[in-house]
């Protein structure tokens, strides 16, 4: 086998391996889509009483009063907070990173929700937690919308082409673009 078919060969190798890792990590995203109901509903599993017993953990409501309530409240913002979190990694529009801003206020709703049954108090006025978020995403949001028009202006690209520009290649790992992301 001389050298040339030998480097088609290994790139061959390398492009199966990549093209099996992304049907892998494609396959495990949509079956975590496709149970999100049967995750949402594992709160009636629940007992209806203040105090939850299982071989891994025990579980005592404070603030619930009932672990069945405690349980559906958390599952109300861990579903959709992984929605979120799908889409924000697999999202190749320029305007991703808007998608921090919901998930912030999940993970404020869930970290609420822990302070709560645990009886620490979390001031109610939430919206102030987010601000340092949104303060950070609405002006990158708008620089990268400005820089797209200034280029609309200037060439003769589509829309797409534009968008193809400032999207994260699909290269990347999931590590690769969180690095990318802050």
């Amino acid at each position: 086998m001389d050298k040339q078919q030998l480097s088609q060969t290994k790139r061959q190798l390398k492009y199966q391996r990549t093209a099996n890792k992304k049907i892998l990590l494609g396959s495990i995203i949509a079956v975590i889509i496709a149970g999100t109901p049967y995750l949402f509903y594992l709160y009636e599993s629940v007992p209806k009483t203040p105090v939850w017993n299982t071989f891994l953990f025990t579980y005592k409501s404070g603030f619930y009063e009932n672990a069945n309530t405690a349980m559906w409240i958390f599952t109300g913002k861990a579903i959709p907070l992984l929605f979120l979190l799908i889409w924000f990694f697999t999202c190749r529009h320029w305007w991703y990173h808007t998608i921090i801003v919901p998930m912030t206020m999940y993970i404020y709703q869930i970290s609420a929700f822990f302070y709560d049954d645990v009886e620490i108090t979390v001031d109610e006025f939430q919206l102030i937690y987010m601000v340092p978020i949104m303060a950070l995403v609405i002006p990158s949001i708008y620089l990268i919308r400005a820089k797209m028009f200034n280029k609309i202006n200037e060439t003769d690209k589509t829309m797409q082409e534009l968008e193809d520009e400032f999207r994260i290649g699909p290269s990347k790992g999931i590590l690769g673009k969180f690095k990318d992301y802050f």
